[in-house]
């Protein structure tokens, strides 16, 4: 267990210590920190990129031509959903982004032409000097986290759960190497990778975006990634047309934050927070990485991007990094006193370019303000300005013409081409981790009759995981990837070539019996905060993957379980059940990997055996949910660096299957599923003349049949509630909290409030959806003409945007009413769930308020 001594900054010393880095020296390197104690926990970094007084006099030179209108441009970053060229054009914008749900046209699936062209509009907007202005190119930013995973066709690796368990850092670099490439391709010079949090509370939403548990494996891979990415410093492909800059990121201790909570605070020494969390950044910046992004997180309680003892003392001073630091999405936002569009003191602190996404100009007229007031001072604001122009200059934008003109853009060859496909189907061979092979069931001879079952055997988006073509990686078919193989696909083929036959039945059902089972299933994609979970229980309440494994067994045929997961989780019942079971993290595109280590050759030798070793450990029971390696009291179930080979012996006693006290298990962000409200809430019936009441049971109504509650079958029996209104009065249908919720991270964004349901009568009066935390504190937007359009007698799901809610004035950070439907008419709507999900998961929108 770290030490959790709460130090909100940096101690005295170590402030007296460092260089306040606002600024470079004439070379472009940052200026020599003094001496200091050994007590410091934090290490001094040689910044690799020697000075260079051409680039500085090249730099001073435009900066002395620049308005304080355009040095402030290149401050801030807009998503290409909100902005366009024109604004670019205009704002004179350092950068744009493509945020997990922004596309060419709004579309997921948009070609990688139509990215290209994207690209060049935005790169000749901020080129054009027509209308005023200075030529400096923008730098176009895009989550590149397992490949250039946003574009139909890409190459998708293994998330960084799964490189861990290679142990292969020269992997890696070709992994960065490609993604550069296919990046290139499609007009982007930046990548928002590599991640080096180091997660250690496994129920976080994004622990398979961490390469390890360990800061030792993390500080591995740091350098070989940013290699890959920039190409290495000192040799003429460093930051060249084949390369992008890198986005080490989040600093700093993402992976540390209370209970896993995605965005949340990490109570720490500071010892600790530079020994575990820390550990990526030293090698990324020897490694010469241009961009550092800022976290989320607070650390004992100051939120960093406006953490200055951090972003400027530590990391620009006593690390020496000669790069610049970006925000993350709205991340400026929720530092105190700030909002999304007002916020200089995030530049003040350290930052140098804030991603504000859909609050960009805001940001612009406040910055600017700001700078002209001396709130920001020209000191800070021209060492910033340097700081992203020197990344420009070394990445040659001046010079490259727009991103179609350049070496290999458009050359949609090298998407998901054989090469690159070649090394992802590699980082899936070597990420796989056996851990159970009773009887030696494994490898299979390719010969057999192979069922292939379990609702992830077929599905690319399920195997690829979050980050994918959208932010959650949710909604996708089998089209929309060109370029790859399902599980199923890749036994199939090598069965096939061996006289064999592969069977696809994602429910296990067949006719003939075969000779052995293939059951691939596990965690439905999800990405950030949408992941985090309250236990490690796997799919509390749904033993449909155990149920389906159990009746193959008791027809006689073994069972080979292949579990997709971007995290170990408690899954004892299904190891017990199975004969064999593979830790298959998030594999990508390349299915075929898997088949590759499962199946024998032909003449019955082994063609891959298993390498993969646990980066993480895995969990004895539903509640260990902080057990690393090196910890006091450490005892997993299966320990950091465990996983079998085909010599090794595979036989595993049976394991207990009680979970532990794991109390409310369900997955955060539910508020009402399987006709039940969700722990700690409950459904309420209420009218305007003060009468209410809990629903406890069905049927049950307000006095008089003003609102009547039942249940109904949706997919399940009774597993929603049918809600009646008589147009009697008006009437609402409420979630109540019996503790206030905090979603303000879940409304900085797309995250919707999604409702489930089936318009039985359409309102003949006015109707709404609300979210509240008291009087003065409701948010309400109009359903009625939503749920008029919607077919009657057909389940939906409807969503609000929650900054939709937020902007017709609830608190988004004090909610004790998630949820409520009301009417002043007659109506009646069935409900089978409510929850927070991601923007593409709704069918059906509520219009945001204009006020």
């Amino acid at each position: 267990m770290t030490n959790r001594t709460a130090m909100r900054r940096p101690t005295a010393a170590l402030v007296a210590a460092v260089v306040l880095a606002l600024g470079a020296c004439q070379g472009g390197e940052p200026a020599a920190a003094p001496a200091t104690a050994d007590a410091n926990p934090w290490p001094r970094v040689d910044w690799p990129l020697a000075g260079d007084p051409a680039l500085e006099q090249r730099i001073s030179e435009l900066m002395a031509t620049m308005t304080v209108e355009e040095k402030v441009g290149q401050l801030v970053q807009g998503d290409i959903a909100s902005l366009t060229p024109e604004d670019v054009r205009k704002y004179r914008l350092g950068s744009i982004l493509a945020g997990g749900n922004s596309d060419p046209g709004g579309r997921y699936d948009a070609s990688p032409a139509e990215w290209l062209a994207l690209a060049d509009a935005f790169h000749e907007a901020s080129m054009d000097t027509s209308q005023g202005g200075k030529a400096i190119p923008v730098l176009f930013g895009i989550d590149a986290v397992h490949g250039q995973s946003n574009i139909v066709g890409a190459t998708l690796f293994p998330h960084n759960i799964g490189l861990g368990a290679t142990r292969n850092p020269e992997l890696l670099r070709r992994i960065g190497e490609i993604t550069a490439l296919e990046t290139r391709v499609t007009g982007m010079e930046w990548a928002f990778a590599p991640t080096v949090a180091v997660p250690q509370d496994d129920r976080w939403g994004r622990t398979y975006e961490g390469y390890s548990e360990s800061p030792e494996i993390v500080a591995r891979y740091a350098s070989a990634m940013v290699e890959g990415l920039q190409g290495k410093v000192g040799t003429p492909a460093f930051l060249d047309g084949r390369h992008v800059i890198a986005s080490v990121k989040h600093f700093v201790g993402d992976g540390g934050t209370a209970d896993g909570k995605d965005q949340g605070d990490t109570r720490i020494s500071e010892a600790d927070l530079a020994r575990i969390h820390g550990a990526g950044y030293p090698p990324a910046i020897a490694a010469g990485a241009q961009t550092v992004m800022a976290s989320f997180n607070s650390v004992n309680g100051e939120k960093m991007h406006g953490n200055a003892p951090y972003l400027t003392d530590v990391l620009k001073g006593r690390m020496r990094f000669g790069g610049f630091v970006v925000g993350d999405w709205n991340g400026h936002g929720q530092v105190k006193g700030c909002t999304n569009s007002d916020c200089p003191a995030t530049i003040t602190a350290g930052l140098d370019m804030a991603m504000a996404s859909d609050s960009w100009k805001g940001f612009y007229e406040t910055a600017l303000a700001a700078a002209k007031s001396g709130a920001i001072s020209q000191e800070r604001l021209d060492d910033a300005v340097r700081r992203i122009l020197r990344v420009k200059f070394r990445l040659g934008l001046f010079e490259a013409g727009k991103p179609s003109s350049r070496e290999i853009g458009g050359d949609f060859a090298l998407l998901g081409s054989p090469e690159h496909r070649a090394v992802a189907r590699q980082a899936v061979r070597e990420s796989l981790v056996l851990l159970k092979n009773a009887g030696g069931v494994l490898p299979l001879a390719p010969g057999q009759r192979i069922l292939v079952a379990g609702d992830g055997a077929h599905d690319v988006g399920k195997q690829a995981g979050g980050w994918t073509l959208n932010w959650q990686g949710t909604g996708t078919v089998r089209k929309d990837f060109p370029n790859a193989d399902s599980i199923y696909e890749g036994i199939a083929r090598q069965a096939s070539a061996a006289g064999g036959e592969a069977l696809l039945s994602e429910d296990g059902t067949y006719t003939d019996k075969p000779d052995v089972a293939v059951v691939v299933f596990g965690e439905d994609p999800y990405a950030e905060f949408q992941g985090d979970l309250q236990t490690l229980l796997y799919k509390p309440g749904d033993d449909t993957d155990l149920a389906l494994i159990k009746r193959l067994k008791a027809d006689g045929i073994p069972v080979v379980a292949v579990f997709l997961s971007g995290r170990p989780l408690w899954v004892n019942r299904e190891i017990n059940a199975a004969d064999a079971f593979v830790a298959a993290w998030l594999p990508g595109s390349e299915g075929e990997g898997v088949a590759d280590v499962l199946l024998r050759k032909a003449d019955g030798s082994v063609q891959y055996d298993f390498s993969g070793k646990l980066s993480f450990s895995w969990p004895r029971t539903a509640t260990q949910y902080v057990n690393n390696t090196g910890q006091e009291g450490y005892d997993p179930l299966f320990a950091f660096g465990f996983g079998l080979g085909y010599a090794d012996d595979g036989e595993l006693p049976a394991l207990p299957e009680d979970p532990g006290p794991v109390g409310d298990a369900g997955a955060r962000g539910v508020y009402f599923a399987r006709g039940e409200a969700a722990s700690g809430m409950a459904l309420r019936l209420e009218g305007t003349g003060g009468q209410s009441v809990t629903v406890t049971q069905v049927p049950e109504a307000l006095d008089g049949d003003l609102v009547r509650v039942t249940g109904v079958d949706h997919m399940a029996q009774e597993d929603a509630r049918r809600l009646a209104w008589s147009g009697a009065g008006e009437a609402v249908v409420a979630l109540q909290s019996h503790v206030s919720l905090d979603v303000q991270r879940e409304s900085n964004g797309d995250v919707m409030l999604l409702t489930t349901l089936r318009v039985d009568a359409p309102p003949r009066g006015e109707a709404w959806l609300s979210v509240g935390c008291g009087p003065g504190c409701t948010g309400r937007v109009a359903l009625g003409p939503t749920l008029a359009k919607l077919p009657a007698g057909e389940w939906t799901r409807v969503g609000v945007p929650l900054k939709c809610l937020a902007k017709a004035g609830a608190d988004v950070g004090r909610l004790d009413r998630p949820w409520s439907i009301g009417t002043d008419g007659a109506m009646t709507l069935s409900v089978s769930r409510v929850a927070l999900g991601a923007l593409n998961e709704a069918q059906a929108s509520v219009a945001c308020p204009d006020a």
